[in-house]
């Protein structure tokens, strides 16, 4: 299982990497049809102080990419809601795979 990370105006991150790898490698753990992801992060400028740090995973997996974005406050929770929604994505994809046998 294959994880990118690409970074757009922010550093690098050691820490925000295993925290996502541990995140998707649960996911990997339930649902063993996902080839890779891919994983970026974004600062953007807002005048809220609630957003700015986005995180987008996109999942490959039989069918169409699985994508989520999450833009909050930090990245630790855009990856939690993204991974939160890449979840609710997968479980409904397997409940098709389920059908369709």
């Amino acid at each position: 299982m294959q994880i990118n990370f690409e970074y757009d105006a922010v550093s690098a991150s050691s820490r925000l990497e295993e925290m996502v790898s541990k995140k998707i490698n649960k996911l990997v753990d339930k649902y063993d049809f996902i080839v890779r992801a891919d994983v970026f992060f974004k600062t953007e400028n807002t005048s809220s102080p609630e957003t700015g740090k986005i995180c987008n995973i996109q999942l490959s997996a039989p069918g169409p990419r699985l994508f989520a974005q999450a833009n909050t406050k930090s990245y630790e929770m855009s990856i939690a809601e993204a991974t939160e929604e890449l979840a609710n994505q997968l479980r409904k994809r397997k409940e098709k795979m389920k059908a369709h046998h």
